[in-house]
């Protein structure tokens, strides 16, 4: 019998949230390897969906119940992750309140485009890329 190796599911959720009237995005800061920050999320459970996992990372690494807005993309490049090969599920989610650490997050923030420029753990810099540029292309619609 062959051995098979396949990646492991996981989700990111793009948290948007209104902070003084201006909506900003939740980045966790990471507890443990890789460092640095991050879009929240982890990996799928066993018996789980990937919505219901995707909320329950949420709650976990934010506080914040969210409601999830749409499925965006997923991403799939063998090296997005150094510890393994995983396969991420990235969703748009709402949520209100104030998040808190917890979890695998050592700390929490919420930012606008503008204010992330600094490194970002996995291909996080390249999703937030395409979030930021459909949020662009989806409001250059409305005008």
């Amino acid at each position: 019998m062959n051995d098979y190796r396949n990646p492991i599911p996981t989700v990111d959720i793009i948290i948007e949230i209104q902070k003084n009237k201006k909506q900003g995005i939740v980045l966790i800061q990471r507890k443990n390897p890789p460092y640095g920050w991050a879009i929240p999320g982890g990996f799928v459970d066993y018996g789980e969906s990937l919505e219901e996992a995707a909320q329950r990372e949420a709650k976990e690494e934010t506080s914040l119940d969210v409601t999830l807005q749409y499925q965006m993309h997923t991403y799939s490049d063998p090296r997005r992750d150094p510890r393994m090969h995983t396969i991420t599920t990235v969703y748009v989610a709402s949520a209100q309140g104030t998040p808190h650490a917890r979890d695998d997050a050592k700390d929490i923030g919420i930012f606008t485009q503008d204010k992330i420029d600094f490194p970002l753990a996995f291909d996080h810099k390249q999703i937030l890329s395409h979030y930021f540029k459909q949020k662009k292309e989806s409001s250059d619609k409305k005008s």
